[in-house]
């Protein structure tokens, strides 16, 4: 496990917002960090199998390519944290809130996700529509409940951009009609 720069630590990390916490590529099998804060720390590849990071905070950190299978993250904040190709099966991310999360290849396979919330998230769509056939429940922090964060059941979502493209982020300030456009010059419609 890398050492923390004595200078990030005493300042909390990078402009001061974060704990700078380096875990790439770090063993963290089995391992027990309940109610910890992991904001914008380097989880990058690391092992973190089985452990406990339940009610942890980990806004804007970096867990892409990590294993977490069999982790338990209930009640944790996972929001603006890559996630890219990261190994989530059977994981525990109830009452989690991944709000914004960048979950592009990764696999959720048999992840427990009563009511965590994923709006914005950037979720593959088969691996969205998995998660739709036993998503339930309402993330207790946010309100939101998990099927309408992931967009199941609704076609209209499919038709919203991503956060990068805000017009067309959901909810829209303005909704679409049932093609996906009112305004061929806009794309939108005129709210009533």
């Amino acid at each position: 496990m890398a050492e923390l720069n004595k200078f990030e630590a005493e300042t909390r990390g990078e402009f001061g917002i974060g704990s700078a916490a380096q875990f790439g590529s770090a063993d963290l099998k089995k391992a027990v960090h309940v109610n910890e804060n992991f904001r914008r720390a380097n989880f990058t590849s690391a092992d973190m199998r089985e452990s406990d990071f339940s009610g942890s905070t980990f806004n804007g950190a970096y867990l892409e390519k990590a294993v977490a299978y069999r982790a338990n993250f209930t009640g944790a904040d996972l929001s603006d944290t890559l996630m890219d190709r990261m190994v989530l099966n059977e994981a525990n991310l109830t009452n989690a809130v991944l709000v914004r999360s960048v979950l592009t290849r990764s696999d959720l396979g048999g992840a427990l996700i009563e009511g965590a919330d994923f709006s914005d998230a950037v979720i593959d769509l088969p691996q969205k529509q998995a998660l739709c056939k036993y998503a339930n429940g309402k993330n207790p922090i946010t309100g939101v409940s998990t099927r309408a964060s992931l967009g199941c059941g609704n076609s209209r979502r499919n038709a919203y951009g991503s956060p990068s493209s805000p017009l067309l982020s959901a909810p829209p300030q303005k909704l679409l009609d049932r093609d996906g456009f009112c305004n061929k010059d806009t794309g939108l419609c005129e709210s009533k």
